[in-house]
């Protein structure tokens, strides 16, 4: 009991141990108490003891408590004390304030224990899986440690544990379960351990990211008001930051799973933005930078350019500007409204175009980028939103050549407006005031307005400038070079390396790659004396840089130089620098510009991020053209005259050989669609004829029909007659109407007969046409090429010998029914002859008058029958009429058909022609090129190993062709 008043806090009764003995006689009693009461004292002792002899209870008790959180797993409260004494000595962070006369390497030593206490607890794996499994206990004093343990443990060694946990059993999904603990320190908590859990490990990010920690941070974000919340925010944020920076795959997920429109709402502001908490700045500059790493340029162009297009239909980016309009707003919070716009926008034309059209509420109204730029060249601004401003406008133009015409628009005499502020007028502003800075960011603004842009480029040479009172204007290149040659004439201006760094850099980005603009600058006569000047002179350190950009303009001057000034063609100026200068010299000077420390800064990203003013002296767009641009002009300064010339007339062959071929491509692509749409013809016409053959079976069976009703009212027509050549007595009127019918029956076999005679001429015609289609046909077979033409051909012969057969039986089905009319006729005539010949009395007896009255009633009804058998007849003569109609338009289809398709083998057979043509024509021009590589080969000159490979390859393809032709001839054979 003496040892435990000692510990608790008794007073001694005799000499007091050290704190390394009263450790060891507890880690003692730990390790041998039976009871589970006395083993909870100990460690709770050590508990107490832990802080002030962290490295005594770290290399004696750690085993001790490992044991403990293996065996006593049914006690809460030893477990919690175990759980505190080990965050203790391998935690960092120390609660009490430290003081400021502390030692240093105290301090280090300090955080050297917690690495080592880590190590040695990691030093089995197993210690790992043992806490997360205690994490799920749901008791308070068991979670909550536990949670902080593991922590600190990442903090320490971050790789090591987080491999543990990444091939643990639900290791993950047990951490995750801690952001829907009803107790919100837990909550909080383990939101700082998933921020540890996720630091640069993309699977665990994934894993969290698919356990639905999404939903479960905005949620939480939401329930604590979202920028008005509290630390809670803050970290959730953090949280989210993690899981989506550099990681496309979450990106993705958190933009399907709509997301970003969740985001809309912490960006609402009021009217009265003054009073903002520093809690409320935190939280809304992580939520800006949440959005910057969905946009990131970092990213894939179709990711970025997807959540971009989300931003902009979710409002999310109108809600940005209204926060960049707005008053009140912190200006670190605008300066990160301002780069966070710019990345929203940046390559994305539609939300180029909305903040184009965005206005600041201001009377008159004015465009957001004027008002943004007159803060850009206020030398009163904040370094950093000057940065902002320009980084937005370097966004807003690019890949945006509607913007940069716009910008450029507003600089040109025609489109200036005196009683308006232009984006132009702010930018020549900047450019030639007193501020260094501002001539800096605006030669840098209109050097991207010109950015891959010849038309820009080529408008601003009509961009003229007052300088003063009483002087003619002059041109805006002649005024920039004027600057730079001025020196320490005029008020010091050219002297400011921050101001002619910028003024060289718009100079070179305005007229590389156009031949006119650098024509304009060569004839100004004191341009090229002075590059000459400043790249000869020996200057300091600080003037390299100068010297270095003015051998980049000289050597664009050279390289786009298209030789129409004749005192500054290409040749003239390489023997002025190789007179004045020295090639040697000239190449070693403009490698001074990628040979700057500053010039590998502003490589790595496009947003400027300068630590002072003074750093700032690169432009991200302009180190990609210096890139392009220093190797080519190094080649084309060293080259002579000579091999300027060859190179000429290599060039102008290459490009003639190139237009050919892009001619006979183009040829053979249209060639190659005019066979396709033939294909199609002929496609389309063999349906039409097998249309054609489905209407003539149809035609056939409904001749068929009309025959058998032909042969029905004949049977009927032959009754008739006989029960009329049996009566007798009929009187004067009925002879007459038989009269009248047997006339009309007559012309009808007279029109029969005509048309009999029109169809037979009509076959005649018929025979001769098909005489000719078939040897045309042969011919066409003859020549085709291929077996499948001449099966086709053999084919539509076949077709037409068929439908001739057809024509044929049916006009021999209407002869034999013109015979069988005539022979009704022949008998209808034969009735009234028999009536004439039979003698009247005029004295018969009254059983003759009933006769007589009965023959009348049955001749009345046979009147009417005829007249009923006469229109059928007539139905079906049209009948006949109209199947007759649609066979000649049958036979003219198969006429047309068989004309196409001889039409088709011909333009097949000349296609063929012109493409052996063409191909001897590549071989020779392939054969021309390898004599001119060969010849630039033996002048030296180094030739690209893949134009061989293509060349090699398309050689490989011709002859892979004509052996397939020849197969296919030889198959045709």
């Amino acid at each position: 009991m003496n040892f435990f008043r000692g510990v608790m806090g008794g007073q001694p009764a005799g000499p007091q141990p050290t704190g390394a003995e009263t450790i060891h006689k507890l880690c003692d009693r730990v390790a041998s108490s039976t009871l589970l009461e006395d083993r909870r004292d100990a460690v709770r002792a050590l508990k107490s003891l832990s802080k002030k002899y962290r490295l005594e209870v770290g290399t004696q008790a750690m085993d001790h408590l490992v044991h403990i959180l293996q065996t006593d797993r049914s006690d809460s409260e030893i477990l919690g004390y175990a759980l505190d004494t080990l965050y203790n000595i391998i935690c960092n962070d120390e609660e009490e304030e430290q003081d400021e006369s502390e030692d240093e390497n105290a301090q280090k030593q300090e955080e050297d224990l917690g690495v080592l206490f880590t190590d040695k607890f990691l030093g089995d794996s197993e210690n790992v899986t043992l806490l997360l499994t205690l994490l799920e206990e749901f008791d308070f004093h068991v979670r909550w440690p536990g949670v902080k343990l593991l922590t600190a443990l990442l903090k320490n060694q971050c790789n090591q544990v987080q491999g543990v946990i990444l091939v643990s059993p639900m290791g993950v999904s047990r951490l995750m379960d801690l952001l829907a603990d009803s107790r919100e320190v837990i909550r909080n908590d383990g939101l700082l351990l998933l921020q540890q859990l996720t630091k640069g490990n993309a699977a665990i990010q994934k894993i969290v990211a698919f356990e639905n920690a999404f939903e479960r941070l905005l949620d939480i974000i939401t329930e604590e008001g979202s920028s008005d919340g509290g630390i809670v925010v803050e970290d959730c944020l953090l949280l989210l930051v993690n899981l989506l920076k550099n990681n496309s795959s979450n990106q993705n997920f958190f933009k399907e799973g709509s997301y970003i429109q969740r985001m809309k709402p912490w960006f609402e502001v009021g009217d009265d933005n003054s009073g903002w908490s520093a809690q409320k700045v935190t939280n809304l500059h992580l939520m800006l930078q949440l959005v910057r790493v969905m946009v990131s340029p970092v990213n894939s162009p179709g990711a970025t350019s997807s959540c971009q297009k989300s931003m902009y239909q979710c409002g999310l980016l109108q809600q940005l500007c209204t926060i960049l309009m707005a008053t009140g707003v912190p200006a670190d919070i605008l300066t990160e409204t301002i780069n966070t716009v710019s990345e929203v926008i940046r390559g994305s034309q539609i939300n180029q175009d909305y903040f184009a059209s965005v206005n600041a509420p201001s009377n008159p109204p004015r465009p957001a980028i004027v008002v943004l730029l007159m803060s850009m060249v206020n030398e009163r601004q904040p370094f950093v939103l000057r940065c902002a401003v320009l980084y937005c406008f370097q966004c807003f133009l690019y890949k945006n050549q509607k913007g940069q015409g716009e910008i450029v628009a507003t600089l040109l005499p025609s489109t200036i407006d005196a009683n308006s502020i232009s984006a132009g007028q702010l930018l020549c502003g900047g450019l030639f005031s007193a501020d260094s800075l501002s001539n800096w960011c605006a030669a840098v603004a209109l050097a991207h307005a010109l950015q891959d842009n010849l038309t820009q480029k080529e408008q601003l040479l009509r961009v003229q400038l007052a300088t003063s009172l009483g002087k003619p204007p002059v041109s805006l290149l002649q005024q920039c070079t004027n600057i730079l040659s001025q020196g320490d004439k005029i008020n010091r201006r050219g002297s400011k390396v921050q101001t002619r760094v910028g003024l060289l850099m718009l100079l070179c980005t305005w007229i590389s790659n156009c031949p006119i603009a650098v024509t304009h600058f060569l004839h100004n006569q004191e341009n090229v004396p002075f590059l000459t000047g400043q790249i000869s002179e020996n200057l300091g350190e600080d003037e390299r840089l100068v010297q270095g950009l003015c051998a980049l303009l000289l050597g664009i001057c050279i390289y786009y130089n298209d030789n129409s000034l004749e005192n500054y063609t290409k040749e003239k100026l390489k023997q002025l620098i190789e007179k004045r200068i020295g090639k040697e010299n000239f190449v070693e000077k403009l490698g001074f510009v990628t040979k700057h420390e500053l010039y590998s800064r502003a490589a790595q990203k496009p947003q400027p991020v300068f630590p002072s003013p003074e750093q700032m002296l690169f432009d991200h767009e302009f180190t990609k053209l210096v890139k392009e641009l220093e190797g080519v002009i190094t080649k084309a300064v060293h080259k002579t005259s000579e091999e300027e010339k060859k190179e000429e007339e290599v060039k102008k062959t290459l490009e003639q050989h190139d237009s050919i071929v892009i001619q006979y491509k183009d040829l053979i692509r249209d060639q190659d669609t005019q066979i396709q749409e033939l294909r199609e013809q002929v496609s389309t016409l063999s349906l039409n004829s097998e249309q054609m053959q489905n209407q003539i079976t149809q035609q056939q069976s409904q001749i068929q029909q009309h025959k058998d009703q032909y042969n029905i009212l004949k049977l009927k027509l032959g009754k008739d007659s006989q029960g009329l050549s049996s009566s007798q007595g009929e009187g004067a009127h009925v002879n007459g109407l038989h009269s009248e019918e047997l006339s009309q029956l007559r012309e009808e076999v007279e029109e029969l007969r005509r048309q009999h005679t029109l169809q037979h001429t009509q076959l005649s015609d018929k025979d001769s046409l098909i005489n000719t289609l078939r040897c045309g046909a042969a011919a066409a077979a003859q020549t085709a090429e291929g077996g499948a033409g001449g099966s086709d051909n053999t084919e539509l012969l076949g077709e037409v010998e068929s439908l001739r057969s057809r024509v044929q039986a049916q006009c021999a089905e209407i002869s034999q029914l013109q015979t069988e009319r005539l022979e009704l006729i022949r008998r209808a005539e034969a009735v009234p002859l028999s009536q004439s010949s039979a003698p009247v009395s005029s004295s018969e007896s009254s059983a003759d008058t009933v006769t007589v009255s009965e023959l009348e009633s049955r001749l009345a009804a046979q009147t009417t029958e005829a007249e009923r058998l006469k229109e059928e007849c007539r139905g079906l003569r049209e009948g006949h009429a109209g199947l007759e109609q649609q066979l000649a338009s049958a036979q003219s289809t198969v006429a047309i058909e068989q004309t196409e398709k001889t039409k088709l083998q011909q333009e097949v057979q000349e296609s063929k022609k012109e493409q052996d043509d063409l191909l001897m024509l590549l071989a020779d021009q392939d054969q021309k090129i390898l004599n001119l590589k060969q010849r630039l080969r033996d002048l030296g000159e180094t030739i690209d190993e893949d134009e061989d490979e293509l060349d090699a390859r398309d050689q490989f393809g011709e002859d892979d062709e004509e052996e397939e032709e020849e197969e296919d001839e030889e198959n045709n054979d």
